[in-house]
């Protein structure tokens, strides 16, 4: 099991180049490329030369001992005015060539949500259907796998609080990925996700099952808030996530999503912080691995 973790917040502080220097320095093995925003005429992996500058950084990182195992693509995948939807998606198929230049193995591509989850539930899947078909030819193209996360939507009353949305249910996540059928399209649970949403950590990882479940997004939540912070600081228990895991012969990483975890640090501490979070990292991964 690799140790990676996203490069959001290094990235934004740094740049793309000193943040990979940065977490191969921590003693990661990996790293999550974060490709969140649609298409920027200031970012050099969204410039003219973007294949040049992405081929770089995976020169950079071979040099560094550290790889690109998976990658984020822009998001939301859809919104309310439908007519940008054909920017976000042309920018969803962007990144997923820079990703695969990085030489990462899948990338996360968000269920589009833009509807009332709850009202919508069908329309969302016939929604969300053909937008992961449409996407499997770019997976060939490209070779890389597109990963679908489960989500959470806020209530549409108040928007204070969070409900369920799209694959939030262990039953409806099953159901996208073997309806999908393809070997290209795989799923990545989001720890925090899964308990934002009152779902069950047991009933959750053992449905998906090793066969699906092939990516993670770990990071820690109190159950109201979606942190997105370090694990062991707040209510999620993670030894059980750890054991569950073997228990269902998962085969990926463990890659985290908490750079909230950065967010009160000096910029002069981040590279500590990245040090303490990859000791974190490798503690769960020795759960993983004890008998």
């Amino acid at each position: 099991m690799l140790l990676s973790t996203q490069t959001q917040r290094l990235q934004s502080n740094f740049g793309y180049e000193q943040a990979i220097k940065m977490l191969a320095k921590a003693g990661y093995d990996a790293y999550d490329m974060s490709l969140f925003h649609p298409l920027s005429a200031d970012d050099p992996l969204y410039g003219e030369d973007f294949t040049g500058y992405a081929k770089k950084l995976r020169e950079l990182a071979d040099a560094e001992g550290i790889i690109c195992n998976q990658a984020h693509a822009p998001f939301p995948s859809s919104t309310p005015e439908r007519d940008k939807d054909g920017i976000i998606f042309k920018s969803i198929v962007h990144s997923m060539e820079i990703a695969s230049i990085l030489g990462a193995k899948c990338i996360i591509v968000h269920p589009k949500q833009h509807l009332p989850y709850r009202s919508n539930e069908a329309e969302l899947k016939k929604i969300n259907m053909e937008f992961y078909k449409s996407l499997i030819p770019y997976c060939e193209q490209f070779d890389i796998n597109v990963a679908l996360e489960n989500m959470w939507q806020h209530n549409p009353v108040g928007k204070t609080t969070i409900v369920n949305s799209t694959c939030a249910r262990v039953e409806e996540f099953c159901d996208y990925i073997d309806t999908l059928n393809s070997d290209r399209i795989v799923a990545c649970l989001d720890i925090g996700h899964v308990s934002l949403c009152g779902e069950d950590m047991s009933v959750m990882i053992r449905g998906l099952g090793g066969k699906r479940l092939k990516a993670l997004h770990v990071h820690d939540t109190d159950g109201f808030r979606d942190l997105h912070t370090l694990p062991f600081t707040s209510c999620n228990d993670f030894p059980l996530v750890m054991k569950l895991l073997k228990e269902i012969g998962y085969e990926g990483d463990l890659t985290f999503e908490a750079d909230s975890f950065f967010r009160n640090f000096p910029l002069s501490m981040h590279q500590d912080v990245a040090n303490f979070m990859q000791i974190t990292g490798r503690t769960l991964i020795k759960m993983f691995e004890e008998d």
